[in-house]
């Protein structure tokens, strides 16, 4: 069967983090959402998403298709479910279209309607990606580590409830606290903690990802593949490649890829008045009601912020945004700013493309031209909140 996973109805309340990459590539719990779905069909997917981003995640089509809705997580019912799709069938749960079966790219208004009756999981919103982040750790730990044995932990730690600790193949963890008593611990391959850090789960640290000294992290956080952690972290989940290796808090917030935290970084989760957060909303083009007392930063993938930044309660940057200067800036700052609260100038797409170069390049990784294509494109669809 050929897997297709497209982005739904979902992908334009996920912006900044779908700007550059498709509903299937957020990552949340342990592995991206693509991760999950492919780990539960033992199947390769492809994509559906915008053209621009097309070219990077392509479409494959044959002459069965199974399409799947990205924002949905899923779990064993579901997946048998799935399966049993009959071509002209398409499964719902409410008014949320889950899979349908299709022969080719014929309108599927038509197709017979099966009910799905169990509960599904779903992203809907951006701050959906620390929410759920918990109970995302806890599904992907059992999928990964089920019948398989951990590393053995360095005696030189403090621990808690072992059984919940899982350390893969090549990760180092010394001299450290780590507290599975809330939560699953999940340790990467060729991941490193270093001594005197505090980890309390549900946390998952990504292959070759480096906790730094003296970090306190608490649970639910998700540090990806080849980021740096240090300093106060709290319920936030860094994607991949992200840097926030410094003193500074960070609560309730989501970094995208490439991005980097100066020293001393801080963000506010909690507003003075305890009051719900709002939090921009690229959909409505305006401050949309979280549901949430505590929300921090939504930071879309290549933004970077300069030592001592300080970040307000439910602040929204873009991508490529360079943040600098005292005082608070705004709290939707557009993609491709350079500045801070005294005002800002756009960033050159020049500049742009020659730092992240650089960034890359220090990891081995080259800016092809896929990737400046997508920030063309991302650049000129921001165009408008720049002005």
């Amino acid at each position: 069967m050929n897997y297709i996973l497209f982005d739904g109805e979902a992908r334009n309340n996920l912006l900044p983090f779908t700007f550059t990459r498709p509903v299937a590539d957020l990552r949340l719990g342990i592995l991206s959402i693509r991760g999950k779905w492919e780990k539960w069909l033992q199947a390769k997917t492809s994509t559906k998403t915008e053209e621009y981003l097309s070219h990077k995640w392509p479409l494959k089509l044959e002459s069965q298709n199974i399409f799947i809705n990205a924002s949905v997580f899923p779990e064993e019912k579901l997946v048998e479910r799935i399966n049993s799709l009959k071509t002209g069938q398409k499964l719902v749960a409410g008014e949320v279209l889950i899979a349908f079966s299709q022969k080719s790219e014929e309108d599927i208004s038509n197709y017979q309607e099966i009910k799905f009756e169990g509960e599904i999981l779903q992203i809907s919103n951006t701050w959906d990606i620390f929410s759920k982040n918990g109970e995302e750790i806890e599904r992907d730990f059992e999928l990964l580590t089920k019948g398989r044995e951990s590393q053995a932990v360095d005696p030189s730690n403090f621990i808690k409830n072992k059984e919940q600790i899982f350390i893969e193949e090549g990760a180092s963890v010394e001299n450290c606290s780590l507290n599975a008593s809330s939560g699953p611990i999940y340790i990467g391959k060729n991941a490193n903690i270093m001594e005197g850090s505090l980890i309390r789960g549900p946390f998952a640290l990504g292959e070759g990802a480096i906790v730094k000294l003296g970090a306190k992290i608490y649970g639910p956080t998700t540090v990806g593949p080849y980021c740096k952690a240090g300093g106060e972290i709290n319920n936030s989940v860094l994607f991949e490649n992200s840097n926030k290796g410094h003193e500074g808090f960070l609560g309730n917030s989501v970094l995208g890829e490439w991005c980097n935290i100066g020293a001393d970084t801080n963000t506010s989760n909690l507003k003075n008045n305890y009051a719900e957060v709002r939090l921009w909303n690229y959909n409505t083009e305006n401050f949309a009601k979280t549901g949430l007392q505590f929300c921090g930063l939504m930071m879309g993938d290549h933004s970077k912020c300069a030592i001592n930044t300080m970040f307000n309660t439910g602040t929204v940057a873009g991508v490529s945004a360079n943040i600098f200067g005292s005082g608070f800036p705004r709290n939707f700052i557009p993609s491709f700013s350079w500045g801070g609260s005294k005002g800002t100038s756009v960033y050159d797409l020049k500049k742009v493309f020659e730092t992240a170069e650089i960034v890359m390049g220090r990891r081995g990784i080259p800016l092809n031209d896929e990737d400046k294509e997508i920030l063309r494109n991302v650049f000129e669809l921001t165009a408008k909140y720049r002005r």
